[in-house]
């Protein structure tokens, strides 16, 4: 089974996205071991945004401290793109845990981005609420091409 970790800045507000995280998170169950772990963003204005950045880049590099051994990316938009077939072959490949992470409204800190592997949902920018929603439907989507189910055409 996959054991999956989506590191996050900042909590689900939205109800919309709440609802839809969680049907897929219960979809997933059969296939993956999945944790949403969430880090508190840091609050800023226009004079405190590298501050903050940076301070949200030392809470993520500490969060991932812990997970030694783990295979871990960023999802970011200058990351690698890879279709659903590609993203299902390197999801089956993992030895161990597989940790996401997706940064808050300011982005990531260029030394959280030199220290990991990054991967791209898109070109675009997606807002951390919709781009965890989309990163669960393709975790979902790629379990099931790994187990032969018929959820991918």
């Amino acid at each position: 089974m996959l054991e999956i970790i989506v590191l996050a800045i900042g909590k689900i507000k939205n109800e919309f996205f709440a609802n839809a995280i969680t049907e897929y998170s219960t979809r997933l169950k059969p296939y993956a071991a999945i944790k949403i772990q969430e880090l508190a963003p840091e609050s800023f204005n226009d004079s405190s945004r590298d501050k903050a950045k940076r301070a949200e880049g030392e809470r993520i590099s500490r969060a991932l401290e812990k997970y030694s051994g783990a295979e871990i990316y960023l999802l970011h938009e200058r990351g690698k793109e890879l279709d659903s077939l590609k993203f299902s072959e390197k999801m089956a490949s993992a030895n161990g845990k597989i940790i996401f992470v997706i940064a808050g409204a300011l982005g990531f800190d260029e030394d959280v981005l030199k220290k990991y592997n990054q991967l791209s949902l898109s070109k675009m920018t997606f807002p951390h609420e919709m781009a965890r929603l989309i990163l669960l439907e393709q975790i979902y989507r790629a379990a099931t091409i790994i187990k032969g189910k018929t959820y991918h055409y």
